[in-house]
């Protein structure tokens, strides 16, 4: 044990507290044992470790058993808060405050300590919640996405657990129908109900005592949305999730939840077999997959690129930008150069305005792909990207391949080319010298300030959601 640790600082609180019940003084026990008293005081301070002839003589001048001093629990209530309050006031965290220790005397009742302690650890949960900041997230979402690059984007544990779970609800081939789901759900013994009240932070909610999945009702129209959501609640239940210890721990659960449900909507021994066969036939398209198993364009285009790299043995890249150009989500494997900031990070940069996945908003047809060749400082990249909208704005979903890989896809024919040379900025964010010279000192943007560039992301047990609407959700319903 070493000087000041909850170990020593333990023991040393059960030497005092059977030196009080027997009634000696520092210098009586000392002198039992042969230890001057100040000697003793370090030891039951726990700056000291006793050496293990100091222990038997403690024990014998005690009448006590051995094991019973070396216990490890705090001999008493008031012993258990003072040992608490000694290790939050040796915690980093405090010492960044600049206040001085509070030495429990007996002047402080054991309320008071109780509060002082209690006032530490929610200092320590609010510190802990806090490091959900954008910069931890980042950094958090720029390991996971090198994880999975290093995995090719592919989950066979998952996989094998997705196959199981749509056979044994009866499918067969085609959509995964949403009774097929439900069915699904009936096995879990969880039942799958509509409400038009959930909190706002949430996508769905799972009554683990009643055996009910609460789903919005906007959603039972048709298209894969329900059939995701209910797929990734039933997902946490299957792969064992806990609640997240961090940022990472969350952002993998809702990665595997994610992929759980791609894996059923879009089963991989039917998705291998469609997918080989159209590039066999050299006709790969992400729209004919898409159409195939009835989900949206990025579910097919994100499902792609967990298959691609193992099944079909090609390399790729997936895009998602913004109307205004800055990239989503991205994953590659194939070396196209993504942007990224200091960190690694890729969302929110800049893509070039040159790359498919920008100019395809120029274009006037957009009920089908667009195709592009770009020439960049890593090689040819043949793209084919699909633009779309939501309530709030346009976005574009892009898959590529390097030049050889092409061949295989359908649009591979394609005249449109462009040059990338990014993230030189000369390439299409720098003015060329005669435009800058002729507007330099005579023009002044002012720049659009985005709201969560300012806040820390939602935190808690389970970030981003409100614990007491979700509890009041529960008991609201809980007569149905």
């Amino acid at each position: 044990m070493k000087a000041g640790s909850p170990d020593l600082a333990t023991l040393g609180h059960r030497i005092r507290h059977f030196r009080a019940e027997r009634g000696f003084t520092l210098d009586q026990l000392g002198d039992a044992i042969g230890l001057a008293g100040s000697q003793l005081s370090l030891i039951e301070n726990g700056k000291r470790e006793p050496k293990l002839s100091t222990l038997d003589a403690l024990a014998a001048a005690l009448d006590v058993e051995l094991a019973d001093l070396l216990a490890r629990e705090a001999p008493s209530r008031r012993a258990a808060l003072e040992l608490e309050l000694g290790r939050a006031q040796s915690s980093p965290l405090y010492a960044t405050l600049g206040l001085p220790a509070i030495r429990p005397g007996r002047g402080i009742t054991d309320d008071t300590l109780a509060a002082i302690v209690g006032l530490h650890h929610e200092l320590q949960r609010r510190a802990s919640e806090a490091i959900a900041t954008p910069e931890e997230a980042r950094r958090a979402n720029t390991e996971l996405r090198e994880r999975m690059r290093d995995r090719a984007n592919y989950l066979p544990d998952i996989e094998q657990l997705a196959e199981e779970q749509v056979a044994a609800a009866g499918h067969r081939q085609g959509a995964l129908t949403h009774r097929e789901v439900s069915v699904m759900a009936e096995r879990l013994g969880f039942q799958l109900i509509y409400v038009n009240d959930l909190p706002d932070s949430t996508r769905s909610i799972t009554d683990l005592a009643n055996g009910r999945i609460y789903l919005p009702p906007a959603s039972i129209p048709g298209g894969h949305g329900l059939r995701s959501m209910a797929l990734q609640a039933m997902a946490h239940r299957l792969l064992g999730h806990t609640p997240p210890a961090s940022y990472v721990e969350f952002l993998w659960q809702r990665l595997e939840i994610n992929y759980f449900a791609a894996a059923c909507l879009m089963p991989q021994d039917a998705s291998v077999a469609f997918l080989s066969q159209a590039k066999k036939e050299k006709r790969l398209a992400i729209e004919d997959f898409r159409d195939a198993f009835g989900v949206t364009h990025e579910a097919a285009a994100l499902r792609f690129t967990n298959l691609a790299t193992k099944h079909l043995d090609m390399t790729l890249h997936f895009l998602r930008v913004a109307g205004d150009g800055a990239l989503q989500k991205g994953y590659e494997n194939d070396g196209l150069p993504l942007p990224t900031d200091v960190t690694g990070s890729i969302e929110g940069q800049w893509v070039c305005k040159k790359w498919s996945a920008r100019t395809a908003f120029e274009h006037t047809n957009r009920t089908t792909e667009n195709y592009q060749y770009t020439d960049t400082p890593a090689g040819t990249f043949w793209c084919a990207t699909q633009t779309g909208r939501t309530d709030a704005a346009e976005f574009s979903i892009t898959v590529g391949v390097p030049f050889a890989q092409a061949k295989w896809f359908r649009g591979r024919e394609t005249t449109v080319r462009a040059e990338s040379t990014c993230p030189d900025e000369n390439c299409c964010r720098r003015a060329d010298d005669g435009l800058a010279e002729r507007w330099s000192g005579r023009a002044w943007p002012s720049a659009r300030l985005h709201a969560h560039v300012l806040s820390p992301l939602p935190s808690g047990t389970f970030p981003g959601v409100d614990d007491a609407e979700v509890y009041e959700f529960l008991e609201s319903h809980a007569d149905l």
